[in-house]
């Protein structure tokens, strides 16, 4: 069944920033169809990413945060274009994308994707002088005589020093850690005004992680980078980002300030994956504010697709997608519980996997 749509307003997550953002997406929708036999041949789809809306200003950073499957990956790569959108539009400085071959390649230099594991993301028969003159020739960003200081300088701007020792190198004999900040020296060959990072941590050990996040801040800072940082872990969020942009099952379901949707998430689904969080303050054992788990998103549940987890769940959540409604200033949470025009009936809770029954909750 298709939830039910609450029109309203176009809320477009992201850092509130004066002037035109770096990137921008608009109602971006995903679906993949599902390849099978018989009757429904061709009639099913994935709902993997759910009219979104995101605007990525120069030299902030903006974090997609959710559970494996809620859609982040997606939404990187329809924003790469490495994926066509069902719906919706992307615009680079203000000016919609073109679909020629000329617009893509101009695209590509502008728009730079950092994958989650670098080790399979570089080639390994190549060394990292290959992988870093590569995107120079190919986008004429340096002359013959210039390769090699610039080459050099990449991995200087990644705190890859001194460059020799690591030059010749090939992807084997580096750390994860220094195969991660080639990988984004790569993307920095090409000058890109927006660096799209899916996971660029998750596959480093602990003690190296922070160096990585660190020199994305500094990037932000000194190469006035528009930065979308995918993870599924709230707390670097938290660290590194100025926005945070929570997701499942396809939809956002808050954002606003990063810090902020830590210290007072509005969501119940926020609040299930900051209880999950570890958090070394923490003594006792963490209350999980939710059950079961995430929906199918071939035939996702109607209204709120949280509802069937929500310990809040009312009877409206079950019929009605909520819109983006205010709690605090740049914060937004689809949720009904921060509506004030519910009725009686709407509010009456509902029982795990039933109707709506028992009292009302505040």
């Amino acid at each position: 069944m298709t939830p039910t749509r609450t029109e309203g307003p176009v809320v477009v997550h992201g850092p509130k920033r004066p002037g035109t953002p770096a990137l921008e997406a608009r109602r971006l929708t995903k679906h993949f169809p599902v390849h099978q036999l018989g009757p429904t041949r061709g009639r099913q789809v994935v709902h993997a990413v759910e009219d979104i809306s995101l605007a990525l200003p120069e030299a902030t950073v903006t974090a997609v945060v959710g559970e494996s499957g809620s859609g982040k990956s997606t939404l990187a790569r329809l924003l790469t274009q490495l994926i066509t959108p069902t719906s919706g539009e992307l615009l680079l400085d203000g000016q919609p994308v073109g679909s020629s071959a000329k617009a893509r390649r101009a695209y590509t230099r502008m728009v730079h994707l950092v994958l989650q594991d670098p080790f399979s993301s570089l080639n390994s028969v190549h060394s990292v002088r290959y992988h870093l003159e590569r995107p120079l020739k190919l986008h004429r960003r340096a002359g013959r005589d210039d390769l090699d200081s610039r080459t050099r300088q990449l991995l200087e701007r990644v705190a890859l020093s001194p460059a020799e020792r690591f030059i010749d190198s090939f992807p084997h004999e580096l750390s994860g850690g220094q195969r991660q900040r080639v990988a984004i020296a790569r993307g920095l060959a090409v000058e890109p005004r927006v660096l799209l990072a899916d996971e660029p941590v998750s596959m480093l050990d602990v003690s190296i992680r922070l160096g990585v996040l660190n020199l994305l801040d500094e990037l932000r800072e000194r190469e006035r980078l528009a930065i979308l940082y995918v993870t599924h872990d709230i707390a670097s969020a938290r660290y590194l980002a100025d926005t945070a942009v929570v997701m499942y099952a396809g939809q956002v379901v808050e954002s606003g300030p990063a810090t902020q949707i830590t210290d007072a998430p509005a969501h119940p689904y926020t609040q299930l994956l900051l209880s999950a969080a570890p958090d070394p303050a923490r003594t006792d054992p963490p209350v999980l504010r939710g059950r079961g788990s995430p929906p199918s998103l071939v035939n996702p549940p109607s209204g709120c697709r949280f509802h069937p987890r929500c310990p809040f769940a009312m009877a409206v959540c079950a019929t009605t997608a909520p819109p983006a409604l205010p709690v605090a200033t740049e914060q937004v949470a689809a949720c009904w519980l921060h509506s004030t025009e519910r009725t009686a009936a709407e509010s009456a809770p509902l029982k795990p996997g039933g109707p709506a029954a028992g009292p009302a909750l505040p």
